[in-house]
């Protein structure tokens, strides 16, 4: 039986987590647009600098900062932040973004979603949907125009 388009897709995001760096989670993007992948990336230092991995250090897990806080302490690029940095924007205009997320000490699934930093990069490039693996293997499919309408950063 051949695979879907949607899952083919979240299969080569889940591909592109293995490059990750990162000691606690694994992130995978991947970015298409008329169904030409147009960029990937993967959680990691910025070009240059030494990787968790490399330092076999986490400065958050060493200070006990639950996930989801914190993120400037974090030495990571996020995975949806590379695959727009690496993307011209012109062909992320209307484009769908991939996201698959695992943590890395047991490769088990997460329920992937961006962070509110990485929430803006994504409406400020001009994509469309994102699609997010969930734990359980499903996906959840979230148009970027409701995290435009459905800000709950503003109280």
């Amino acid at each position: 039986m051949r695979r879907d388009k949607i899952n083919y897709y979240l299969d080569i995001a889940d591909a592109v987590l293995v490059r990750s760096t990162c000691l606690r989670r694994k992130y995978g993007a991947l970015i298409v647009k008329n169904d030409e992948i147009v960029s990937t990336g993967y959680n990691g230092a910025p070009r240059g600098r030494k990787n968790c991995d490399d330092l076999k250090y986490c400065l958050r897990d060493a200070k006990g900062i639950p996930s989801g806080q914190q993120y400037e302490l974090c030495r990571s690029v996020h995975a949806e932040a590379n695959s727009i940095i690496s993307a011209p924007r012109s062909e992320m205009l209307g484009a769908t973004l991939y996201l698959i997320g695992r943590d890395a000490k047991t490769g088990e699934l997460l329920d992937a979603a961006p962070c509110s930093m990485c929430a803006r990069l994504i409406i400020n490039s001009g994509i469309e949907k994102i699609v997010q693996k969930n734990s359980d293997g499903t996906y959840k499919m979230v148009n970027v125009h409701d995290l435009i309408y459905d800000d709950d950063t503003i109280h």
